[in-house]
């Protein structure tokens, strides 16, 4: 049998398979990449346990526990397991909460029911990401950092994924960052997406990268907040500046957020179904605007984003949502951004087109 597991950076560096047996509703409160959630109970089961183990104690609670999961319940949730472990013989573990009663019961049960020796981390789920937050805190008080500024549209996203140390926080929030960013997919949990990042951290780190390179984004990238250490070490970081030309940025946003996300509630949904949704989508998002760009901008704008959807609609076309484009970069994002860069202009160590961008940041930030 291989040794219960300690070593958390093991785990996470090597993207070893984790077997989760807590209740569904704490998986979804939290969970790290890539586990799978096998429960020893159900979420019922789990309650009518807690309640137990209040009012009469532990012994009655595990008594309960075993009545409730017995029988073809309990083969069944055996099976499961076994699964996982003859799927994953060589590097898989198994965690509860706290790597205490529920992660021991399943063991002695693979054990005894299935012939199957398997190792349980040690500290379980707490211990894990307790060891993530951590991670997370070490690289925002050690590294340095460069956060890459920019005009709505300039492609910053795409350098970021070009750069060995770029650190993707859209990426792992599953948001563009805008108001305009929501994807169809949705966003993680907050748990899960600050152990994504914390994950990447830690593989940036082994890796070699003592310097990283941000995304300038606010405290939150869609719902998903920015966890505090890193956000205010961000917040004193040198600022690199990308630029590019009105036209192209134009075109980026066209593909982004018309052409990309028009694809992809259409490949969700198929496309009668997934014009609508789409569609309201993107005249929510101009909607969320309404307050700042003022009344009579907003209701000029969302007229020529109908028409655009209804051209989109009907022919394919999107040629018309470039009106809506240009007027919302030149009456609203390039405006925000010129006040912004203003606040933080002592910030400022460099600027320039995407290939000196990459070429600076390549220089004086490591890994590249």
């Amino acid at each position: 049998m291989r040794d219960n597991v300690v070593d958390f950076a093991h785990i996470f560096l090597n993207d070893v398979p984790m077997m989760d047996v807590r209740a569904p509703v704490e998986f979804a409160q939290g969970a790290f990449p890539g586990t799978v959630n096998l429960p020893l109970m159900d979420d019922n089961e789990r309650q009518k346990v807690g309640t137990c183990y209040k009012q009469q104690g532990q012994q009655a609670a595990i008594a309960l526990g075993h009545q409730l999961v017995s029988g073809r319940v309990k083969q069944e949730r055996i099976a499961a397991w076994a699964a996982f472990a003859k799927q994953h013989p060589q590097h898989g573990v198994l965690y509860c909460f706290r790597g205490g009663l529920r992660s021991q019961i399943v063991q002695q049960w693979l054990q005894a029911e299935a012939g199957i020796a398997y190792p349980r981390v040690i500290g379980g789920y707490k211990a894990l990401r307790s060891f993530l937050l951590d991670t997370t805190q070490a690289v925002a008080t050690q590294c340095g950092f460069y956060v890459l500024s920019g005009l709505t549209g300039t492609g910053k996203t795409e350098v970021i994924a070009q750069l060995a140390h770029g650190l993707d926080l859209e990426g792992h929030a599953n948001h563009r960052g805008s108001s305009f960013g929501s994807r169809v997919t949705g966003q993680p949990a907050q748990i899960d997406f600050e152990n994504r990042l914390a994950v990447d951290l830690l593989k940036k780190r082994a890796a070699g990268c003592d310097t990283l390179v941000v995304e300038d984004e606010g405290r939150h990238v869609g719902k998903c907040a920015v966890p505090l250490p890193l956000r205010l070490r961000l917040e004193q970081a040198p600022i690199v500046c990308l630029t590019d030309d009105f036209e192209r940025r134009v075109e980026r946003i066209l593909g982004d957020y018309v052409v990309q996300q028009c694809a992809a509630w259409v490949a969700a949904q198929g496309r009668d179904a997934g014009m609508e949704p789409f569609a309201a989508r993107l005249l929510e998002s101009l909607d969320k605007l309404a307050k700042r760009l003022g009344g009579s901008l907003h209701q000029a704008l969302r007229a020529v984003m109908l028409r655009a959807l209804a051209q989109q609609s009907s022919t394919g076309d999107v040629a018309l949502h470039r009106d809506w484009i240009a007027a919302l970069l030149r009456h609203y994002y390039d405006p925000m951004y010129a006040f912004q860069r203003n606040n933080r202009s002592d910030r400022i160590v460099f600027e320039g087109d995407r290939s000196d961008v990459m070429a600076y940041l390549r220089e004086h930030a490591s890994g590249g």
